[in-house]
């Protein structure tokens, strides 16, 4: 009914209409209401990260104020956001490339439109652009003409020689001269006249056969040229169409996003306008008076009450004033003495010297301090980062081959909760693989071969046995743009940050019979695939529907998680997830098996192994026929293999907590 721009509207009407309102409301309706304004600055300032404070003091402010509201009072924090709120700008703000609902902002253009436009371009450009229609520079036939082999003045016998032409009849002269021809004047007339135009002959096929050559070499130069200047122009329509379209879309969304960015921080001030209202209204205050026997009355300072309390003053001689102490607000007191107290003195009364010092603190009493010891906790930390480094450099190599570089970088980190009795356990693991391929030395350019980052968090109550009743959150996606390279001719990115990124939901029953063997079966999961940015990644790859970024699916789910140490240095680990789809079982599945070979070289050097296969039925891939056409698209099976020697480190330690002896 209402659009985002008009909901923020009538929220930010509905809450300065009413602040003046809140605190004469009744218990029940002033909490609720003083609840959904704490969940608008909590939304803004904490919990999304899409949005970010501009000015970082201003979000400690606020987050102050929040734990002031539910846990304790805090005067600086009203004074300072007092401060700020005369000062115009901005609360938080947020990049255009984050905002949710892109599809939906009038004048952005998706991916599916993109490519569709991309079609049009094709086909406007091929029917008005013939290839032979473009000009070759005089250069490139002027070195075509010097590349080409010709037969050279003197050697067009070796064209007859290698059958490319044959002689006629009438130019036929035997190889070896009979007697009777040499005898005879006229036969031997005939053979020298044959024999000049032979020559003659030979010169005209030479002649012809090093123009056809030639021709035919530079027809096939030109049309090679033509091929890539045609295929080049059309390459940078395309992309002068997508660049366009990419900063036209920034400028939409940026549009779009700073409206919304204005109507958020209109909000957000009115919203800290009632909190501090409130705050200040409900901010207490107690004071304590002493006097010099120790005597003590208390008296609480509020606004909006006044409270009295009386203290009798003394001195060292033990004389008394009864003094009246009244509040007027959280921050003032008034003092009075009493009525009907007078003031006489016949005489000076002996004074005696106090040794204020006394009252000072005895610092002695911290002098004894005991030592410290440590206890063991519940948790495990452990890590492994291994970069391996391949390098190859050939220079007038006769054998052959080419230079190249390649990095591969893997980081490993888990945080485990074992309960003492073994009841509960709480695992949680990240890991991190980069790596990174130059073939070729530095005229190639540099290419991914490894990305992943994936983080898991299993929790798990004791049920019977070895069985956990078990829920698991895990997250994967890839951080850098994936190409099908090499990128000049395949421009199109296949992959990127969080385009896509899977996330599994997991509840089911874990089986734990040692620390080095895991099955969990989840009967209830739920898959999602999402594409952040639906302009760069075309959605439709990963089976979600045109006009989305996300699709969710329920399914059955098993992993198996072994880990052996074949000797002291040499270990193997496999990891096996399989989900199947609730909606289409019997085809439908995702197969991930991982297996990693390990050996230890020395303290710092190991060597790894890994072969990785995926077979995933909502990732598609081009099928083509044997004339090169697409046919469509099909799941298929992929697979990985790594071999790398390089530098690791591991931590393995217990979490251990500081107590100190009284």
């Amino acid at each position: 009914m209402f659009s985002e721009k008009g909901k923020i509207f009538l929220f930010i009407l509905f809450l300065t209409g009413f602040s003046k309102l809140l605190i004469a409301q009744n218990s029940s309706s002033e909490d609720e209401l003083l609840r959904q304004n704490i969940q608008v600055l909590r939304s803004y300032f904490i919990e999304n990260n899409n949005w970010h404070v501009v000015k970082k003091e201003v979000g400690t402010d606020v987050n102050a104020l929040l734990h002031f509201i539910e846990d304790q009072p805090i005067e600086d924090i009203l004074h300072n956001l007092n401060d700020t709120q005369r000062v115009a700008g901005n609360y938080v703000m947020r990049l255009p490339e984050n905002v949710e609902d892109s599809l939906s902002v009038p004048g952005y253009v998706p991916y599916a439109d993109q490519q569709m436009e991309v079609q049009i371009i094709e086909s406007e450009y091929r029917a008005s652009v013939k290839p032979e229609d473009i000009a070759v520079p005089p250069a490139i036939i002027r070195e075509a003409e010097k590349e080409v082999k010709q037969v050279p003045e003197g050697e067009g016998m070796t064209l007859f020689a290698d059958s490319v032409y044959t002689f006629p009849d009438e130019l036929y002269i035997p190889e070896v001269i009979p007697d009777s021809v040499l005898n005879s004047p006229d036969l031997f007339n005939d053979l020298v006249r044959r024999d000049s135009l032979r020559r003659e002959y030979i010169e005209q096929k030479r002649v012809f056969y090093n123009d056809s050559v030639k021709a035919d070499y530079i027809s096939k130069i030109v049309s090679v040229y033509r091929a890539e200047k045609y295929n080049e122009n059309l390459q940078y329509r395309i992309k002068r169409y997508k660049d366009e379209v990419k900063l036209s879309n920034y400028y939409t969304l940026k549009a779009y996003n700073d409206e919304v960015v204005a109507q958020v921080n209109d909000s957000i001030k009115a919203v800290l306008n009632v909190l501090m209202n409130y705050a200040d209204h409900i901010d207490t205050m107690n004071l304590s008076l002493v006097n010099l026997y120790g005597e003590s009355e208390n008296i609480l300072l509020e606004n909006g009450a006044e409270r009295y309390t009386r203290i009798w003053l003394k001195n060292e001689q033990n004389d008394s004033l009864a003094v009246m102490v009244k509040n007027t607000d959280k921050r003032t007191v008034q003092m009075l003495i009493d009525d009907g107290v007078t003031f006489s003195r016949f005489k000076e009364k002996q004074t005696k010297d106090f040794d204020f010092e006394s009252l000072k603190p005895d610092f002695n009493k911290f002098n004894g301090v005991g030592k410290s010891y440590e206890l063991e906790t519940p948790w495990n930390i452990a890590g492994d980062g291994s970069i391996g480094l391949t390098q190859t450099y050939l220079d007038n190599w006769k054998k052959g081959g080419k230079s190249s570089l390649a990095l591969l970088m893997v980081l490993k980190g888990s945080a485990n909760y074992s309960s003492k009795d073994g009841k509960v356990k709480w695992e949680n693991s990240a890991e991190f693989r980069n790596g990174w391929i130059r073939p070729g030395g530095d005229e190639s350019e540099l290419q991914k071969n490894d990305d992943k980052f994936e983080i898991t968090t299993r929790y798990g109550l004791s049920a019977f046995k070895k069985w956990y009743y078990s829920a698991e959150l895990n997250f994967n996606t890839q951080l850098f743009r994936g190409y099908n390279y090499p990128k000049e001719e395949n421009p199109e990115v296949l992959s990127a940050f969080l385009s896509p990124s899977k996330t599994y939901l997991k509840i089911g029953l874990d089986y734990k019979p040692s620390k080095n063997l895991s099955l969990f079966l989840s009967p209830l999961t739920m898959k999602n695939v999402y594409v952040r940015d639906t302009a760069l990644v075309d959605p439709t790859n990963f089976s979600i529907q045109e006009g989305r970024k996300a699709f969710w699916e329920p399914g059955l789910n098993a992993d198996l998680k072994y880990k052996v140490d074949i000797t002291d240095d040499i270990s193997y680990e496999t990891k096996y997830k399989m989900f199947i789809n609730y909606k289409d079982p019997l085809t439908k599945f995702d197969l991930n098996w991982e297996n990693n070979f390990k050996m230890q070289l020395n303290s710092y050097i190991d060597m790894r192994l890994m072969f990785h296969f995926i077979y995933d039925d909502d990732v598609k891939f081009p099928v083509y026929n044997a004339d090169g056409e697409k046919t469509g698209d099909k799941p298929k099976l992929q697979v990985k293999e790594f071999f790398t020697i390089g530098f690791s480190y591991k931590i393995n330690r217990k979490v251990m907590r500081t107590h100190r002896i009284r």
